[in-house]
């Protein structure tokens, strides 16, 4: 029987079925490897109290902290469950307060003496407005003890990632069981690469990131480490790359007179200096022989659509069709709109009036009825359209194309892989990809999660664009600046223009399903975030009596979301209470005002997206985030800084730097655990670009890795089959 190697050898053989089950349901953690690969967040320091300060709301934290003070509190009588236990804990800079009940009191208030030194592991709440504990496990650290001694040997104490039932003394336990594994780590990096960089090997990395002396050993495990990851993600991407440059294409080449050159002839404006650069590098692309796969990232209102309709017709000048892919039902038929709009008589190809070089431009989605349905589907196959805007609804197999040159798909991060590797199938040869996004990337994330594509970025805004004031409303504090943003919004309708109302959820009874779980941004009394429904009704029977109100929801009719919409733009209504829905795309000039209820359970780049829906015109926009959050907490930090700024790149590094990596790379990772532990792809930027350049390199001298059967075993542990399908379709 061929022996399993030492990294492979599941957790069950070392320790145990029990700890085994809790390390594969809680942390992910199977075999030997993956637990070597689980490495400490961070470490503390005998003679070192860590940070209270910035402890996390309702994350799961371990802290080492001296005991400055504990109580016994009696109620409901003496005995049993009529005893609560306070104790406070001090880092030298802050204090955090721990509390025990009932039954749980009695060991506790044994060990947890004044002056006493341990390690604390628990969920932070809030309680009283103060950051708390209930229920901490905990690990006495006595120095003196043989015990302690043994277990924490060394210096530095390693804090692992851990969960409620797994504290992080018993993963330290774990690894020390399976670190002599260790020696057996294939070793991905060539040893050329290894020696040239100065780097240390795998077994002494592994060994000096678990069981570290100094600080000097940590350093040098890191950076051995980090480099493991970004050249092992940075090679697939390059074979990636490298397997796109085999692949054939029809080059696209706008015709002379074309229809291309009569829409800029009829075009009422200039296109900014962004525009017609980024322009230029995707018409170059598409006169290439093999597919251009290309990432336009630009903010909100930078023009995205514009370039993107001016690469669509030079694909039909050259006799292709050309589609556009939108998440929703919604924004498909709003770019449908603005494009027929934009291209006036040039999209009446085959009607009477019609340019005569102008070409059909067709809208596909589910919900349209038969005969219209029929007629598209006609249009396409025959090739009388030249354009197709739609949602998925593209992608079914009875949609044909006559000769399908060129994708672009909007907001990328709302698609799924399989649907843009279907449509990329409906072309007779693989057909060029523009992918768009209003979410701006930092040049790190390009390279590691949209690795595979080029990127062009337009960070100018056309002309006439108005600015956007944002302001946090503290509703909690300060109750009148809430209804003094609704006076905002009353004043706003009474120029004329219009107001978003933003909130988190729908409020009907499925709904109410869905969310009967507690959200990771919920404060102390945990009431489910605000409904639409609810606001709605709530505005129109009190501030904003008297106004014109409707809603919109990603639930409703598509016909009926159509309807709310045009009245919207046509001016018919003053104020929309809506879902994120609105969050792409959504354009209307006359809207200047925003109000976001429970701005807290948004993450920075949606709130960003959401803001850029005013300010449209020539109006100013206003955009008002409000929250119940206490001021100390880090989701009030957080808006703070959408506030303060409207650089969407420098928002995306907040963010990033908020949510660390593995939530960012989900779309890279296929949403399975994040292959980045050590690496952050904010700060190590020149890691990352000089592992691309190795990476390249490698790829075109050995695209097949025969000569690295080490980087080719690290390559198959990183895509498993999730993520192997994720970067073949792209």
């Amino acid at each position: 029987m061929e022996r399993v190697p030492a990294l492979d050898e599941p957790l069950k053989k070392s320790l145990g079925p029990a700890t085994a089950k809790v390390m594969a349901e809680a942390l992910d953690l199977h075999t030997v490897g993956d637990l070597l690969h689980h490495y400490p967040r961070r470490y503390a320091e005998r003679g070192e109290l860590t940070t209270l300060a910035d402890l996390p709301l309702d994350e799961h934290v371990t802290v080492v902290a001296q005991v400055a003070d504990a109580r016994v509190h009696t109620f409901n009588g003496s005995k049993g469950r009529g005893q609560r236990l306070e104790v406070t804990i001090t880092d030298g800079s802050g204090r955090l307060q721990l509390v025990f009940f009932g039954k749980g009191v009695h060991k506790p208030h044994h060990d947890l003496l004044p002056g006493t030194r341990a390690m604390f592991a628990g969920k932070v709440s809030l309680f009283n407005r103060r950051l708390q504990l209930a229920h901490p496990s905990y690990e006495l650290l006595r120095g003196d003890s043989e015990e302690a001694v043994d277990v924490w040997a060394g210096a530095l104490i390693p804090i692992y990632p851990a969960t409620t039932k797994l504290e992080s003394w018993k993963i330290a336990k774990a690894v020390d069981a399976v670190l002599p594994s260790a020696v057996d780590a294939v070793d991905p990096l060539p040893d050329a690469l290894r020696e040239g960089r100065g780097l240390a090997e795998l077994p002494d990395a592994l060994r000096l990131i678990h069981r570290p002396r100094t600080k000097a050993d940590i350093a040098t495990a890191r950076e051995r480490l980090k480099w493991d990851e970004a050249f092992v993600l940075q090679v697939a991407l390059a074979r990636r790359r490298h397997a796109d440059t085999q692949l054939p294409a029809v080059a696209r080449r706008p015709a002379p007179d074309g229809i291309l050159d009569a829409f800029d002839a009829k075009l009422p404006f200039t296109l900014t200096e962004g525009q017609q650069k980024v322009s230029k590098e995707i018409f170059d692309d598409l006169a290439t022989e093999h597919p251009m796969h290309r990432l336009l990232q630009g903010e909100v209102g930078s023009g995205k659509t514009m370039v993107a309709l001016r690469a669509m017709l030079a694909v039909v000048d050259s006799g292709g069709q050309a589609a556009m892919l939108a998440p929703t039902e919604v924004l498909a038929q709003q770019h449908h709109r603005s494009v027929t709009e934009m291209m006036g008589e040039l999209a009446e190809g085959g009607m009477l009036g019609g340019a005569e070089r102008a070409t059909k431009v067709v809208l596909l989605t589910g919900s349209m009825g038969t005969a219209a349905r029929r007629q598209a589907l006609l249009d396409l196959v025959t090739g009388e359209a030249g354009l197709v805007i739609g949602t998925h609804a593209l992608i079914e197999d009875k949609v044909r194309f006559h000769d399908l040159g060129l994708v672009v798909v909007d907001e990328q991060h709302r698609f799924g892989v399989e649907q843009r590797d279907a449509l990329r199938g409906k072309g007779k040869q693989p057909p060029h990809l523009l992918v768009m996004t209003a979410t701006p990337i930092p040049r790190t994330v390009a390279m590691t999660v949209f690795g595979d594509l080029e990127t062009s970025v337009l960070d100018q805004l056309p002309a006439g664009r108005s600015p956007i004031a944002s302001h946090v409303v503290p509703a909690a504090d300060k109750p009148h600046f809430l209804a003094r943003a609704w006076e905002r919004v009353r004043e706003e309708v009474g120029k004329g223009h219009q107001a978003y109302v933003v909130c988190p959820r729908i409020g009907d009874e499925e709904d109410q399903k869905k969310k009967s779980r507690p959200s990771a941004a919920d404060d102390g009394e945990k009431r489910p975030p605000l409904a639409v429904l609810d606001v709605a009704e709530k505005l129109g029977a009190g501030p904003l009596a008297g106004l014109r109100i409707a809603v919109l929801h990603g639930r409703m009719h598509p016909d009926d979301k159509d309807d709310v919409m045009r009245r919207f733009a046509a001016g018919e209504l003053d104020v929309l209470v809506a879902t994120t829905v609105i969050e792409v795309g959504v354009n209307v000039p006359n809207a200047t005002a925003m109000v976001i209820m429970d701005a807290d359970r948004f993450g920075v780049s949606q709130l960003h997206q959401l803001r850029g829906r005013v300010g449209r015109g020539s109006a100013p926009g206003l955009c008002l985030l409000v929250s119940e959050m206490p001021e100390a907490t880090p989701a009030r930090q957080r808006l703070g800084a959408v506030a303060a700024t409207l650089d969407g790149f420098e928002l995306s590094r907040i963010d990033l730097e908020q949510r660390r990596e593995g939530d960012v790379l989900g779309q890279a990772q296929s949403g399975v655990r994040s292959s980045l532990r050590v690496l952050t792809v904010i700060d190590d930027e020149e890691v990352i670009a000089a592992a691309r350049e190795e990476a390249t390199a490698l790829v075109l001298s050995d695209p097949d890795l025969t000569a690295h059967p080490g980087l080719r075993t690290a390559l198959d542990a990183l895509l498993d089959k999730d993520r192997e399908e994720y970067l073949e379709k792209g």
